[in-house]
C-alpha cells in the first residue's frame, strides 16, 4: 500500500487499516484494499471530514450514523464478498458500506428510508450502486434473491421480509443486540428458508428503529 504525506486522507485511511482493522482481525487483503480505495471522508456529515477516520461511529443526524470502521470492517470481512454477487445494503445512509461492497465487485442495491441520506448516497455513489428509497424493513424485492444482505446498523429482530429476499445459501451480516444490550457482529446463512445469526465479535452500532423489538407488555 503506497505511503502518503501524514496530513493526507490517504495516510489517514492507511492508519485506519493498520491501527483499527488489522489488530482486530480484519486482515483479508481484499477488505483492506476496499477500505483504502473508498474515501470515507466523502460520506460523513458536513463539517466532519477531518474526523472521518477516527475510531468511532460518525453521526449523520436524526439518530443515524456511519458505523465505525471496525464495526463495518468486521461485517465485510465475514461476508466474504465475491465479484459478481448481488448484495443488498439495508440502512445504507450516505452509502459508505455500499461503496465498499461495490469495490469488492458486488452488484449492490442500497436501501435507505431517509430522503436526505438517500440523496447524498445517490450523489456519492453515482452509477456504481442502485439506491432505493423506502422502508428498511420492506427490503428491495425487485433485486431479490440476493447473495448477501448487509444490515448497516444494529438490530434486535430481522423481519421475515428480508429473510425472504435472501437466496438459499446466501449470507446475512448484521450487528445484533441481545437482551444484555451488547452489540455483536453476527452472520447467518440461509438454510431451508431460515437464517440464524451467530455472533462472532462484539461491535457497536445504533439500533435501526424498524428492527427494534416491540416493548414487552406490562400490567
Amino acid at each position: 500500500m503506497a505511503s502518503a504525506p501524514s496530513h493526507s486522507p490517504l495516510a489517514a485511511r492507511e492508519a485506519m487499516i493498520d491501527s483499527q482493522l488489522k489488530p482486530c482481525g480484519v486482515v483479508n487483503p481484499r477488505t483492506s484494499a476496499a477500505f483504502f480505495a473508498v474515501a470515507r471522508e466523502d460520506f460523513v456529515a458536513e463539517g466532519r471530514r477531518g474526523l472521518a477516520y477516527v475510531d468511532a461511529a460518525q453521526p449523520l443526524g436524526n439518530g443515524r450514523e456511519l458505523l465505525s470502521p471496525l464495526s463495518l470492517g468486521l461485517l465485510v470481512e465475514e461476508a466474504h464478498v465475491m465479484p459478481g454477487e448481488t448484495a443488498l445494503v439495508v440502512g445504507a445512509a450516505t452509502g459508505y458500506s455500499a461503496a465498499i461492497l461495490a469495490h469488492l465487485g458486488a452488484r449492490v442495491t442500497a436501501l435507505e428510508s431517509d430522503p436526505a441520506l438517500a440523496a447524498r448516497a445517490r450523489a456519492a455513489l453515482a452509477d456504481t450502486v442502485r439506491v432505493q428509497e423506502g422502508p428498511l424493513d420492506a427490503g428491495a424485492s425487485f433485486g431479490s434473491p440476493y447473495d448477501l444482505i448487509l444490515i448497516d446498523g444494529g438490530v434486535e429482530i430481522v423481519p421475515d421480509t428480508l429473510i425472504a429476499q435472501l437466496a438459499e445459501g446466501g449470507r446475512m451480516v448484521a450487528i445484533v443486540h441481545g437482551s444484555d444490550g451488547v452489540g455483536r457482529a453476527s452472520k447467518g446463512v440461509k438454510r431451508a428458508g431460515a437464517v440464524r445469526l451467530e455472533p462472532f465479535a462484539e461491535a457497536a452500532a445504533a439500533i435501526l428503529p424498524p428492527f427494534r423489538k416491540a416493548p414487552a407488555f406490562q400490567f
